[in-house]
């Protein structure tokens, strides 16, 4: 047990199972407290112990259905904030709206801000997230943000199973740095994908930049949603040469045919994490899921002890 009782950890709905392995690594239990809904499917919640002076961390991935997680994590913040907690941290293994990020039209919504707004009004003096869609996203906020990359878990992953002759594979020009970083871990070249999207959730390529005849390609993105982007490109890929292809991302967001695609795509595997929790009916034999607990749980701990973080990563 972890001895300090000034360091509490509570979670919303959206993912139980994650922050449980959390607390578990951790080494203290999960806050006592509860969600309950009215008849008109408004929220309430219950905070069922005294947090008067700790440091308390919130767990919860604004992941589908994103309004009702994002107004769970806002009223539990409120709650702590009036019940004199010495700190709140929100824990976001998926900052959802993040795809909004900036005007691409006008008249657009810049929604990660309005998002990093609302959670800073509530309460949060911290924000604890991994693989923001965009980095800048950081900045949206006027509170700490924690940073923390999936791909050294993703990479661990890899290297374990010792993949013969990999290349990595960015699926955009957006995602070479992403690409690059595993690429570090898995000492091998990188490929990008050029490709144009006409609209929203979907894409087209137009041409492959590097050398992926003959290799193992592994394509890393954050986030895998309709898995068309993923799909097209490992298509392309076995086209130019690629002896297979494996997939990954940090947040299996998986909606509408993502699945019946993943299942008849030509893509070996599907490496996720479990930021976003999988339902049983996503759990399909081409899709491996790695824990975040691990590594959020470190964060925590040492946030709490007010010790680097980034030292995770040296």
């Amino acid at each position: 047990m972890y001895p300090d009782k000034k360091l509490k950890i509570f979670t919303g709905t959206a993912n139980i199972v994650l922050a449980e392995e959390i607390a578990q690594h951790v080494g203290i239990p999960l806050g006592k407290g509860e969600i309950q809904k009215f008849c008109d499917g408004e929220i309430a919640t219950y905070i069922g112990e005294s947090v008067r002076g700790a440091d308390v961390f919130v767990v919860q991935p604004l992941c589908p259905p994103a309004s009702e997680n994002i107004m769970e994590l806002l009223i539990m913040i409120d709650a702590i904030k009036r019940a004199s907690a010495k700190s709140i941290n929100a824990v976001i293994p998926y900052y959802g709206y993040a795809r909004q990020d900036r005007k691409t039209r006008a008249r657009d919504p810049i929604t990660a801000k309005l998002l990093a707004d609302l959670i800073t009004t509530a309460g949060a003096q911290r924000v604890i997230a991994m693989d923001l869609h965009a980095g800048q996203i950081q900045g949206f906020f006027n509170i700490p943000v924690d940073h923390l990359p999936g791909v050294p878990i993703i990479a661990k992953y890899f290297n374990q199973k010792k993949v013969e002759s990999p290349t990595v594979v960015s699926p955009d020009l957006g995602g070479v740095t992403r690409a690059r970083n595993l690429a570090d871990y898995l000492n091998c070249p990188i490929a990008i994908i050029d490709k144009r999207r006409p609209e929203p959730n979907v894409a087209e390529v137009m041409n492959i930049i590097g050398k992926v005849k003959d290799r193992t390609v592994i394509v890393i993105d954050d986030i895998i949603d309709t898995a068309g982007t993923i799909i097209l490109g490992a298509e392309a890929l076995l086209e130019r040469g690629a002896k297979e292809v494996y997939a990954c991302c940090t947040h299996a967001v998986l909606s509408g045919s993502a699945l019946e695609r993943l299942e008849k795509s030509p893509i070996k595997e599907v490496v996720v994490t479990n930021t976003i929790p999988l339902t049983e009916n996503k759990k399909i034999p081409k899709i491996k899921v790695l824990s975040v607990a691990p590594l959020m749980g470190d964060a925590i701990i040492r946030i709490h002890e007010e010790l680097s973080v980034s030292k995770l990563f040296d």
